[in-house]
């Protein structure tokens, strides 16, 4: 009988996203398929602490305690921690690190894994770092020539030293309305629609408290103008492919933290899959989300999301590159596994294939030498 793959689902984290990582992790366990692995729940708590599969499944049961019980396991950033940790990590063929934010999509944990030398799904340092962070990653986008909307960079520090100075620089290169963004965030947390100078401070204010780097956005269509929000999904390691093109249409303003995970039965955000498009428009769309993968050195999977204007009299629709999600949401009900199945893969072999793919990675970074 062939030997069934030891799988480390690791959910919760220390980031803002923590609830959404809870939600994917529990949806990973309930489908995967355990004919084919053997699956081993791993939690960190929001304080940072890692526990083993006992407690970690207390993790997503609501109202559980969020403090670590006595058999949590320490780890302190060295990843020989980790191989130590016997019959939990060290003995795992794959990690899937269903985290989400900052701490778990950043590099971060990559970082350790690979220190470790465990496979795992998703992208590798580098592409993570670059995914999480929309200064760097817009960066990228601009060398290889995507479209993105205008937008400014400014730190923590400089807003609160010299908010007036802050203020005329993005008046002077953007037009309102505007979306402030914490650089290094996902879900729209910290996330603000800023329509006119009356809004910028408090939305400033918010998104400095998220992260020491600020994006500054203009807004698409200008006034009263509500873009189109368009995603799509990709999939692969050097040979990426994309997913057919979806559409939200969010019950608010803009798809904000709420409108992506508030239960809100009367009045949802309604997915639209596949999105009402051109084949020239769905055809531009996916090539754009395979730029964009391959500009921030992906891997595994990512979902691209986009902004299109609507089309002025004698004129095409534009299309904006808006960011790419190197670990998003991954409940059933999310887009990407959605956009995954509407494109003829179901989520129990959407998982399937992100091992795979995971375990492919790994053998090939096994034939680059680190030593002379």
């Amino acid at each position: 009988m062939k030997k069934k793959l030891r799988i480390g689902i690791l959910f919760g984290g220390r980031s803002g996203e923590h609830e959404v990582s809870l939600r994917s992790g529990a949806s990973i366990l309930h489908a995967i398929d355990r004919k084919k692995y053997e699956i081993v729940p791993l939690g960190i708590t929001r304080e940072g602490r890692w526990l083993g599969p006992a407690e970690a499944q207390h993790l997503l049961t609501p109202g559980a305690p969020s403090q670590a019980a006595e058999t949590a396991i320490q780890i302190n950033a060295s990843a020989d921690l980790i191989q130590q940790s016997g019959s939990l990590t060290s003995s795992l063929d794959v990690i899937f690190p269903v985290l989400h934010g900052t701490f778990g999509e950043d590099g971060t944990i990559q970082g350790l894994l690979e220190l470790a030398e465990l496979a795992y799904v998703g992208s590798g340092v580098l592409g993570s770092a670059a995914g999480m962070d929309k200064d760097v990653m817009k960066k990228l986008f601009a060398a290889a020539g995507l479209p993105q909307t205008p937008h400014v960079t400014l730190l923590r520090t400089e807003w609160r030293t010299d908010p007036k100075r802050c203020r005329k620089q993005i008046e002077k290169s953007l037009k309102y309305p505007l979306f402030v963004k914490p650089a290094n965030l996902g879900s729209s947390v910290g996330i603000s629609k800023v329509h006119d100078r009356s809004e910028l401070a408090a939305a400033m204010d918010l998104a400095a408290s998220f992260d020491r780097k600020l994006v500054i956005e203009q807004g698409v269509g200008g006034p009263g103008v509500k873009p189109r929000e368009l995603e799509v999904a990709v999939l692969g390691n050097d040979t990426p492919e994309a997913s057919v093109v979806g559409e939200i249409v969010p019950n608010k303003e803009f798809y904000d933290y709420e409108s992506k995970y508030a239960d809100s039965p009367e009045d949802p955000s309604i997915p639209i899959i596949p999105a009402e498009l051109t084949a020239s428009q769905s055809k531009q769309i996916r090539a754009m989300a395979i730029e964009a993968f391959r500009a921030c050195d992906c891997s595994g999977l990512a979902r691209v999301d986009f902004l299109m204007e609507p089309a002025a009299k004698g004129k095409k629709a534009a299309i904006y590159l808006n960011e790419i999600n190197t670990m998003p949401g991954f409940t059933s009900i999310s887009m990407y596994p959605k956009l995954w199945e509407a494109s003829g893969l179901p989520y129990k072999n959407l998982i399937d294939r992100l091992i795979a793919l995971a375990l492919e990675r790994s053998e090939e970074r096994k034939q680059t030498n680190f030593t002379l």
